[in-house]
């Protein structure tokens, strides 16, 4: 079928001589990092795309962006997350010391589940870290229902979610602080990087400070920061990745549409999740569900004697990380039975479906 591997994501890349030119001007000025003009430029791009009044803060990376949002919100304590998302969702707040508490996720959208979240606040819980999986939001009008009525933070680790909207409106709006990941897997990316956000502005300027050692001027300090610093080099790829916005999300939706038309009859494999009702979505993932883990597994093989490398998001649960949790069964269920299928702009997804149909009906015989 192909003389080349298909990987489940492959990044993006701009010609090489639209990267060269900001380049030139990173070697003409000699301003490498700390808050350079591209890294400027780029946050109020990055804040106009997504609609913002409040400031965009660049960092190195995503995990970081989670660590600060935790101590520039003063989280310390219990954090009740979900156990169905990267691992950095629960290393984040482990690695601030705080102690984590799962709750289990919805079975049509893949997030967590709001009742599930309130049924396991106690008086030592002090957050919510909720993951837009795959892009598709969480239920954030019950989220801050519940976080409201119990004094509770609100972080939405919104790695996968860049560009998505909720009810017109950008799904960065929602939450006391957000973190989109800008790593070179995401369907926009920096290489390394990410970005966060956050509503109340002593809070986004705690995050400002934060991120660059603390630095208040050259020889002040507003109080203990960290080194997330994004760099020049980082952000010429972003700004030159930005021009071509328009044309990865074209070719995304094809394939995610491609897959769509393809499994539209077959019930062995169809989406894992339902776009929540008002959102506009950005295919950045195509994730999908199996009968049984053993054909999913068959189907992996299969697929790799194809040279189609597909993987198994998010497996194996997060509470490997922190011994085994309790009820969170549609997360268990999900688990083992949810494959990420290849999704970027250099996938031919009718090709890569008909094939996997195939590879289907003679698993099952």
């Amino acid at each position: 079928m192909t003389s080349r591997p298909i990987n489940v994501t492959e990044p993006f890349l701009p010609p090489l001589e639209e990267y060269v030119e900001y380049l030139k001007g990173i070697w003409e000025r000699n301003y490498l990092t700390n808050q350079g003009p591209l890294v400027k430029e780029l946050e109020h791009k990055l804040q106009a795309y997504h609609g913002l009044e409040m400031p965009v803060h660049c960092v190195a990376n995503g995990a970081l962006g989670l660590q600060i949002a935790l101590k520039a919100l003063g989280v310390k304590g219990e954090v009740i997350t979900t156990p169905f998302s990267y691992v950095a969702t629960t290393s984040c707040p482990l690695w601030e010391g705080c102690t984590v508490t799962f709750a289990d996720i919805e079975s049509e959208y893949l997030t967590l589940d709001p009742k599930a979240v309130e049924a396991a606040i106690g008086p030592k819980t002090e957050a919510i870290l909720a993951t837009h999986v795959f892009g598709n939001p969480c239920d954030v009008e019950a989220l801050e229902r519940i976080a409201k009525k119990h004094n509770l933070a609100v972080i939405y680790d919104a790695a996968h979610a860049f560009g998505v909207t909720y009810k017109g409106k950008s799904i960065l709006e929602w939450g006391d602080a957000s973190m989109v990941s800008m790593h070179a897997t995401k369907l926009f990316h920096t290489v390394e990087g990410g970005f966060m956000v956050a509503r109340d502005p002593a809070v986004s300027a705690k995050i400002e400070w934060m991120r660059r050692f603390g630095h208040n001027g050259p020889a002040k300090f507003h109080g203990v920061g960290t080194n997330a610093k994004l760099t020049e080099m980082h952000a010429a790829m972003g700004l030159a990745n930005l021009k071509h916005l328009p044309e990865i999300l074209r070719k995304r939706s094809e394939v995610a549409k491609a897959y769509d038309e393809e499994f539209l009859e077959t019930h062995a494999i169809y989406r894992a999740f339902k776009i929540r009702p008002g959102t506009q979505w950005n295919s950045s993932y195509y994730p999908v569900l199996l009968e049984t883990e053993q054909m999913l597994l068959q189907l992996m093989d299969a697929l790799a004697l194809n040279q189609i490398f597909v993987r198994r998001y998010f497996y194996p649960l997060l509470d490997v990380v922190t011994g085994p949790a309790v009820d969170i069964s549609v997360a268990r269920s999900i688990g083992k039975r949810i494959l990420a299928l290849p999704m970027s702009t250099t996938v031919d997804g009718h090709a890569v479906g008909r094939l996997i149909k195939a590879a289907l009906k003679s698993i099952k015989g």
